[in-house]
């Protein structure tokens, strides 16, 4: 395994930092001013910051192949984690912001030339959002085979009727269509009982109830999370993505490159986190001396960058692993990763807010939000328990003496 950058991920980083540098951290202020007012809908200063990261050929990072900029897993990590420094911001900014890429994805690799030219290429080009809709609230949507929306054909339509909510990226006035989970023959093998289907947001009969807060934060930049009610919602079967019964396995395949997406952008978190941290430290004075003169608080600053050392090479082997292998090749370490990275930046940014005291808990910070956003990491594409749960019988599966 090697980790050199080459010279095309070298010079994308040389431009993505200049383009933090000048265009993102200035407006970091300015954003949440705008985002206090702006409810559901993006900061007006957004739109600009698209359009210089467009015009400096920062777009679509994330996606390989033709529909984006080609970049392989392992080129696109230092990218993902230098944009995971300002993350209510950056991602969005260059088209690389969930749950649009992961939709993006799921219509690049499934959908039909149809779906692809109704909704793939105006989110390729950031005239749209979108929304993922699979979790429901009345069952246990970590074991997705749960899922119990039911779609129903009836002659050249799909009826569709359930109840989901944390339907990612469905608060923004601009989300336009949906991708929405659910059973189509409930009689099947339990893994072929799903399909995904694509709804317009303007289809009759569905309806955005309200918008669920993540400890209190609404999410608003990357589009919020939805409660979603389908009362009889009719879409034309050539809606259907894929085929029949294919739901689980494009949600998997879905879910891969978004875990580490987001394992890649947390790294970038603690960097930013671990700088506030020494920079609040040394500017602070505690009984006589500065509080980077603390033994406890140099231990966490000590402990923070070798967990980031640790979690960047245990991703860089993902990604490396994605990219030679397959995703099915690399299922252990994604899992891995999804376990350990928001398990790790938790613990960097609450020493960070420990280090800042009150002011670590209120928004004249961005630590309070950045904590918020890694804790729920432990739940959002699976919690930690069903991760570990598959791991740990991978392992044991190693030493199973073999029926004779």
């Amino acid at each position: 395994m090697d980790f050199t950058y080459d010279a095309k991920t070298e010079d994308l980083r040389e431009r993505l930092t200049l383009f933090m540098e000048e265009c993102v951290y200035p407006a970091e202020a300015a954003f949440e001013e705008q985002a206090a007012e702006s409810g559901w809908s993006s900061p007006p200063l957004l739109a600009d910051i698209k359009d210089e990261a467009r015009g400096r050929g920062l777009w679509n990072l994330f996606l390989p192949g033709a529909h984006g900029a080609g970049l392989t897993n392992l080129q696109y990590a230092p990218l993902a984690e230098i944009m995971g420094r300002s993350p209510r911001i950056a991602p969005t900014a260059t088209n690389c912001a969930a749950p649009d890429t992961g939709n993006m994805e799921v219509l690049a690799e499934f959908g039909s030339e149809w779906q692809r030219k109704e909704w793939l290429d105006p989110l390729l080009r950031g005239e749209i959002r979108s929304a993922f809709a699979m979790t429901e609230p009345d069952v246990a949507s970590s074991d997705a085979t749960n899922i119990a929306t039911s779609i129903t054909r009836d002659g050249g339509e799909y009826v569709i009727n359930g109840r989901k909510w944390f339907a990612s990226g469905a608060m923004n006035p601009n989300c336009k269509i949906f991708i929405v989970m659910g059973q189509t023959n409930p009689d099947a093998p339990k893994h072929r009982r799903q399909s995904m289907v694509l709804v317009p947001r303007d289809t009759p009969g569905l309806t955005v109830k309200r918008g669920m807060h993540v400890f209190g934060y609404s999410d608003a930049d990357h589009g919020g999370h939805a409660e979603l009610l389908f009362e009889d919602v009719r879409v034309p079967l050539a809606n259907l993505i894929s085929e029949e019964g294919g739901g689980f396995a494009i949600a998997q395949a879905r879910l891969g490159p978004g875990r580490i997406h987001h394992c890649m952008r947390l790294i970038g978190i603690a960097e930013r986190a671990v700088q506030l941290m020494c920079e609040r430290a040394l500017a602070r004075t505690a009984f006589g001396k500065p509080i980077a003169d603390q033994g406890v608080v140099q231990d966490w600053i000590a402990e923070s960058r070798v967990r980031i050392e640790q979690l960047r090479l245990l991703v860089l082997k993902t990604a490396w692993l994605m990219d030679t292998v397959g995703n099915r090749g690399a299922h252990t370490e994604i899992q891995a990763i999804k376990i350990a990275t928001p398990r790790d930046v938790e613990w960097i940014l609450d020493k960070a807010i420990q280090v800042h005291g009150a002011g670590g808990v209120s928004q004249d910070f961005p630590l309070a939000g950045l904590w918020a956003g890694a804790r729920s990491l432990r739940l959002a594409d699976g919690p930690d328990e069903v991760h570990k749960r598959s791991l740990a019988y991978r392992e044991l599966k190693k030493h199973m003496v073999a029926d004779v």
